[in-house]
């Protein structure tokens, strides 16, 4: 679903998944300074949108997914997963419950679909209605409040790791804009994200991938719930040993104009030691990827990406879940 706010003067079209959404208005490096200095929005309206209405909405998600959600305060964004038996991630997917009758929930481009499957298969006797509302509500992402909550359905307590994200309805995504501006595109909104080690699902990880190794354990895993399908495998990592893989932030040598492939072999002498996820273009950091490493690889290592020397900065501790390990 292409966004209207290609049309704006200077959009030029991401690339790949993203490719509905614009990569920059003309300056990524300026729309960079532009949010982090608290100004501008971000439009991520080619993101699905899932939600979830009816009395029993948050007792059933809460039973399904990673996240403590049955006493979820009204206006709270928060992020919740669904694995495997294995415990590897199936799902991901952010957003908040209104209060009333709702809760909305955004997820990566093109995965909406089967989101709902899982979630109507799952149904039962519970009282909830699931549906894909992609074309009715956009995404957008702001580093402050909106100026008009007559435009942006936005939490009044929108605090945490997933702050700023917002749903505006489709029909007003142009307005929405003239009112939160300026425009900023999602080159800008990768790389400060990439900088935060905040991972994209299928992207910055894969099919093998549990919570510990992607740093999502503490932002859309809560320890302290009752069951749910992949738990023993968070809890064992996470309480008697070390995710065998770890998400690392790393630092490209910058003398190539360019940037490593989603997925390329991450290399450690000439022997593949993981896999190389998103990367963008930093304004102060210069290139930044997202990398999956095996959790052994040393912290110092000299790795390359695609012939590209790289620097690691951790993300994920590779000594994760020795602090609570029992002392025997």
């Amino acid at each position: 679903m292409s966004s209207p706010l290609l049309s704006l003067p200077g959009a030029v079209a991401a690339d790949g998944i993203d490719r509905d959404v614009a990569a920059h208005y003309g300056s990524f490096n300026g729309e960079q300074r532009s949010l982090e200095a608290g100004e501008g929005f971000v439009d991520l309206s080619h993101r699905d949108v899932v939600r979830v209405t009816g009395p029993d909405r948050l007792t059933w998600l809460h039973s399904l997914t990673t996240q403590h959600l049955e006493t979820l305060a009204p206006q709270v964004w928060t992020g919740a997963l669904v694995l495997s038996p294995q415990g590897h991630v199936e799902h991901a997917f952010f957003g908040y419950d209104d209060g009333d009758d709702a809760f909305t929930a955004h997820t990566e481009p093109g995965a909406a679909a089967a989101l709902v499957e899982f979630l109507d298969r799952m149904r039962f006797m519970m009282r909830v209605e699931v549906a894909e509302v992609t074309s009715e509500l956009a995404t957008t992402w702001r580093p402050r409040r909106p100026v008009g909550e007559e435009v942006a359905q936005q939490p009044s307590r929108n605090q945490g790791p997933y702050a700023g994200y917002e749903f505006v309805p489709r029909d007003r995504l142009t307005a929405y804009a003239e009112a939160a501006g300026p425009a900023c595109g999602l080159w800008a909104f990768e790389a400060l994200r990439i900088a935060r080690g905040e991972p994209r699902l299928g992207l910055d990880t894969d099919h093998r991938t549990i919570p510990n190794e992607a740093g999502w354990v503490g932002p859309a895993v809560h320890l302290d719930k009752g069951c749910y399908r992949g738990q023993e495998t968070v809890a064992r990592v996470h309480t008697l040993g070390r995710p065998p893989r770890r998400l690392t932030l790393l630092h490209l040598d910058g003398s190539e104009n360019r940037l490593p492939t989603v997925g390329a072999p991450l290399e450690l002498d000439g022997k593949a030691v993981g896999f190389v996820g998103t990367s963008a273009r930093h304004h102060e950091l210069g290139p930044i990827a997202l990398a999956m490493v095996k959790r052994n690889v040393s912290l110092d290592a000299q790795l390359s990406v695609e012939g590209m020397p790289a620097a690691q900065e951790v993300v994920v501790d590779p000594e994760v879940g020795l602090h609570v390990r029992p002392l025997r």
